[in-house]
């Protein structure tokens, strides 16, 4: 085994510190190929390009204005499935099956609260998801700077989820409570991110797939109490989707259409390019921002933290998810779990470094045994 090298920014050395020559090579060649494999993002369809002026909203921001309109109709007292169903049927969007309705819960919240309650609370969230990971990275990487740099990725990561006008957008709200939850969850302690992941599901039932992650790795690390946690937060989501499916059926006839289906089946390219369009990184050129993608995924894999296993299982989880079932017009399934996924540049150099520095190792040590 390798001598690890003192770490460039984190405060211990990567997972790939002590590889021997031939696996470091091997993992160098899979890096590039994985990096070659991002690329495929250029190749994808993605959403329609987005204006940015303000006349054309209506087209920009379709799903928005929609949102925006049903928690209107709520605050005005209507209720919220027929609210739905006649903002769906204007709208010309499916009415079936049942999860074209998301659950009440986001709506009926900001109908009963000021807008700028609302903007608040989002910031609220939005600073202690930025706080919790702040805690979680300090240990992770020691000294200020490249802590600096750390936090300006996570930032970097929210830029979306900072948006006043998206407020009413339920993957805003669900992504930041995945990356709190994540943040918040350690050994023995998983009632609040629990909690949290629950709150995510009520929201937005995609989040479900974050909890489901999070059971199998607690089962996995063989801490049971936790894994019951998250199982019970599963069987509250689904007596709520019974009930929701239930209302659905009450506003919904026959004649209503229904959805074309979600089997896109538009590979991993589209995670790649979901992930460049919901940060920063949407500011950079096509084929950098999906190798800095890759590179992040990268530096996710060489710290080595439990942490980075889950939250890399949560990431697999979702580009599975995308790749299969995602459509070019529900890319923002990805803001589920783009808060974070910048940060693993950060770990990323130390990997790199690394790597290279095992693969290129051409010591030998010779053992000389002497008779007197």
């Amino acid at each position: 085994m390798a001598r690890p090298r003192p770490p460039l920014w984190l405060g211990s050395p990567s997972r790939f510190a002590t590889l021997k020559a031939p696996r470091a090579k091997s993992g160098l060649i899979l890096l590039a190929l994985f990096l070659t494999f991002c690329l495929s993002a250029l190749f994808v369809a993605g959403p329609p390009p987005v204006s940015r002026d303000p006349a054309n909203r209506a087209e920009d921001q379709a799903d928005v204005m929609l949102y925006e309109s049903i928690v209107a109709g709520v605050r005005g007292g209507g209720d919220y499935y027929a609210v739905t169903a006649s903002a769906l049927r204007a709208g010309d969007y499916p009415l079936r099956p049942f999860v074209t309705f998301r659950l009440p819960t986001l709506a009926i919240v900001q109908a009963y609260l000021p807008p700028p309650i609302t903007l608040l609370l989002l910031y609220g969230l939005a600073a202690a998801v930025v706080l919790a990971w702040y805690v979680r990275l300090r240990r992770a990487i020691e000294r200020p700077p490249p802590q600096a740099i750390a936090l300006v990725l996570l930032i970097g990561g929210m830029v979306a989820f900072l948006q006043p006008s998206l407020t009413a957008f339920h993957e805003i709200w669900a992504g930041l409570l995945i990356a709190l939850s994540l943040a918040l969850r350690r050994p023995g302690r998983w009632i609040t991110p629990v909690a949290i992941g629950l709150i995510a599901m009520l929201i937005r039932e995609t989040a479900a797939l974050y909890v489901i992650v999070m059971l199998g790795m607690a089962m996995i690390d063989g801490e049971r109490r936790e894994a019951l946690g998250w199982a019970a937060a599963l069987g509250v989501l689904a007596i709520v989707v019974a009930a929701h499916a239930y209302a659905v059926g009450q506003v919904v006839g026959p004649a209503d259409p229904a959805s074309p289906g979600w089997a896109g089946m538009l590979g991993f390219g589209f995670f790649v390019k979901t992930m460049s369009i919901s940060t920063a990184l949407n500011l950079a050129p096509e084929w950098a921002s999906a190798l800095l993608v890759g590179l992040a995924l990268f530096g996710w894999a060489s710290w080595r933290d439990p942490l980075a296993v889950r939250t890399l299982a949560v990431f697999g989880a979702y580009a599975l998810l995308l790749s299969l079932f995602g459509r070019p017009d529900t890319f923002y399934w990805g803001l589920l779990v783009a808060p974070t996924i910048l940060v693993g540049l950060a770990f990323a150099p130390d990997g790199v470094r690394d790597l290279t520095v095992a693969a290129l190792d051409s010591r030998r040590i010779t053992v000389t045994r002497s008779v007197r």
